[in-house]
Formats: structure tokens, sequence, C-alpha cells
């Protein structure tokens, strides 16, 4: 694989937009979840992750195949070069969708393999959804989304960036989590839609082999 993207294309002007954030927040919420001593991020983007986690006081370490982001590690994320278990968590935001189907999986099971306690993926979720809240006195905001009526699913053109979405044409919600459910080891704990950026979908699992 090679990289789709310049480095140009994290610019926090046109990347970062308060929805973007919002993901953020869900992602260091997650790993946080698991107290891991040692993550592993794949695909680090603009590095903001890492930067927030790192003043959190755990050890982030990142690898992409492009080296002008300044990965830890320059490779594919298909077959990494770490001992298994090597780091507590494992994570991917908006990333395995950025390789064939196919090769999203390969590299799901290696990280798998390579996490201790659990994995944090997110990916984008094509169904139509509009983000709502109510706000109940004494009780604070109740937060939900409206989803499209569609039952039709589209087909996905590869833009340049994304091989496959879910909830595209042959790639429902239900074949993805089956999918992902199906590597040996770990156990979904829980998938759901970021209430401020529903493009986003989260998928917090933990491995089999952990123990609190």
């Amino acid at each position: 694989m090679k990289k789709q993207v310049e480095k140009d294309h994290y610019k926090f002007s046109s990347y970062m937009s308060k929805q973007r954030w919002a993901s953020m927040w869900n992602q260091v919420s997650e790993v946080l979840e698991y107290s891991p001593g040692t993550v592993l991020e794949i695909g680090p983007g603009p590095g903001i992750f890492k930067a927030l986690v790192t003043q959190l006081g755990m050890e982030v370490k990142t690898l992409d195949i492009d080296s002008e982001l300044q990965p830890d590690y320059v490779g594919s994320a298909d077959c990494m070069p770490f001992c298994d278990g090597e780091f507590d968590v494992v994570c991917a935001f908006q990333m395995l969708e950025h390789v064939p189907y196919e090769m999203s999986l390969a590299i799901f099971r290696e990280m798998v393999r390579v996490a201790k306690k659990g994995i944090v993926v997110s990916l984008p979720d094509a169904k139509a959804a509009w983000p709502c809240v109510i706000h109940i006195p004494k009780v604070g905001p109740f937060n939900f989304h409206i989803h499209s009526p569609r039952v039709r699913l589209k087909e996905h053109v590869f833009d340049g960036e994304h091989h496959w979405e879910i909830n595209k044409a042959g790639y429902s919600l239900s074949r993805i989590r089956s999918d992902l459910e199906k590597v040996s080891g770990v156990t979904l704990i829980r998938t759901y839609r970021v209430n401020e950026n529903p493009y986003h979908r989260f998928f917090v699992f933990r491995k089999s082999s952990f123990k609190d």
C-alpha cells in the first residue's frame, strides 16, 4: 500500500472540525477505560491523539506507512514487528477503511495479536443519522439520533481514500460486526455512533485472556 494523502491533508484548519474533536474525546475516553501503560496507534494522522494521551502519563507508539508523518514505526499494519500482547491497548481511528476490506481484517487480527487488554477502532458509518439533544431539567441532556428510513444501501465508489464504509452495499453493519467478532481471542464490548459526529462509529473490544 502507498500513502493516499500528503501531510498537508492534516492541517488543523481544514482537518480538525468540531465534529472530529468530539470523536477524539471518545478515542481518549475509550482507551483510558483500560488504564493502559502502553498504547499503539495505527495511522496517527496529525498526531493529536498521541500528544493528548502522552500528557496523561501513558507511553504511546505509532505505526504508519508514511514516514512524513513521523510515526515511531514505519511499516504495514498487516504484519507488525511486535510480540504478542506487547501493548496494553491497540487502536485505529478512521483508518481501516483506507485499505481493501480483506486487508483491513488482516490488520485487525494483527491488532488483536499485539494487544494485551483491549482494542479500540472507529470506522465511517455511511447510514444517514441526524444528531439530536433534549435537555431534561434536573436530569441533563439526552442525546439520540434520527436515522434515515432508507432501506437499500448505496454502492460505494472508491474516492482515492476509502475502499469501503459501513452501511454501503455489501458492507452492512451486521456483516462488519460479525467479521470482527469472528477474530479469535477478542470480545466486542460495545459499538456506537458518536453523538456529535454520527459518521464515526466506535467498536470497543476486550482481549478474552485479559482479566481485571
